[in-house]
């Protein structure tokens, strides 16, 4: 997106995928314990993610 500031159906496409009814969005950690559990939390949104296509 930041390679083409200029293009809007780019940008649209950006703000479709999280507005979206089934958009899963991950609150931003707020401590470094937060981020041990990233690895686990990533690989539940890859299996989410292939389930969907």
């Amino acid at each position: 997106m930041l390679e083409h500031r200029e293009d809007d159906q780019a940008f649209q496409t950006y703000l479709d995928r999280f507005t979206t009814e089934d958009a899963v969005i991950f609150p931003a950690p707020q401590s470094i314990n937060d981020l041990e559990n990233f690895p686990e939390l990533h690989q539940q949104n890859l299996e989410r993610l292939r389930k969907q296509a």
